[in-house]
């Protein structure tokens, strides 16, 4: 089973101005993963982009907590999540393959802890059969067949084996801090799941490469931005204490620390995107 279109909400990862209108210059289409993708892949994002004159165009990412598998022209490579935010400047014409693995997925397939893993390990490194289908993925691309790519990279998928307990286990605990804003502290996350602190603690670093202070703040910071790229963005006091912060300053310190702007400032250079929408 090949994947379709993906109909869910919009990715709150990229910070581009205009990125959930289609007005960036970077337009990124998401499909969904079949049944031989599901256990593994979250979403599949291709990226096709066309800079004119001799431009270029930087594209901030605030990444979800979980590994990628970015296929190129001339690469084809796993990338471990960020600590802070990410980014790449593109220019000319090009495109991408990537895969956004679910959170258990990266550990099974780099043969042990991501803390302290390398930021990025070639595909032939550690899955010679994915590494083999690059080039068919690439020629895929390069004809427009964004179907027909992720249905090559879903064939490599299911001939391997099912991620294990404590990667489901990982996959559940990630999700429940994404669609519950009330899990604000680790304490509440162990007890959600009946598991002690400690196991908690290697459980989401071994798998991620961070704890999970650090995948609770990934994200409000990106429920924040989302919100500040909003054509009516709220209050500043009101969205900290939406997401839990004690107070608007410290919401502030932890923005401008991983985003490099105040959310002020943010919300500022947001606005013509919010104008061009109008």
């Amino acid at each position: 089973m090949t994947s379709s279109t993906a109909a869910g909400p919009l990715s709150k990862g990229r910070l581009t101005p205009g990125a959930e209108t289609g007005a960036a210059p970077v337009l990124i289409e998401r499909r969904t993963p079949g049944t031989a993708g599901e256990p593994f892949v979250r979403h599949y994002w291709l990226p096709r982009w066309s800079i004119p004159g001799g431009g270029s165009v930087r594209e901030a990412v605030l990444e979800y907590p979980a590994a990628n598998v970015v296929i190129e022209a001339g690469s084809a490579r796993l990338h471990r999540a960020s600590r802070g935010l990410s980014g790449r400047t593109l220019t000319g014409i090009g495109w991408a393959f990537g895969a956004l693995l679910l959170p258990g997925t990266a550990r099974g397939w780099v043969g042990g802890s991501l803390r302290g893993a390398p930021a990025s390990i070639p595909l032939d490194a550690l899955l010679v059969p994915l590494a083999a289908v690059a080039d068919a993925i690439r020629d895929r691309l390069a004809a427009g067949d964004s179907e027909g790519a992720v249905a090559d990279f879903e064939a490599v998928l299911q001939e391997l084996p099912a991620p294990d307990a404590d990667a489901q286990l990982v996959d559940a605990i990630v999700a429940a801090v994404e669609s519950d804003r009330d899990l604000r502290r680790v304490q509440q996350l162990a007890d959600r799941f009946g598991i002690g602190v400690r196991r908690l603690q290697r459980l989401v670093a071994g798998h991620i490469g961070f704890g999970p202070k650090w995948l609770i703040q990934r994200y409000r910071l990106q429920e924040a931005a989302a919100a500040l790229r909003d054509p009516q963005p709220p209050a500043l006091a009101r969205l900290a204490a939406d997401l839990g912060y004690t107070d608007q300053a410290h919401f502030g310190r932890e923005f401008k620390a991983v985003v490099g702007l105040t959310p002020g400032a943010y919300a500022t250079a947001s606005a013509p995107s919010r104008r061009d929408e109008g």
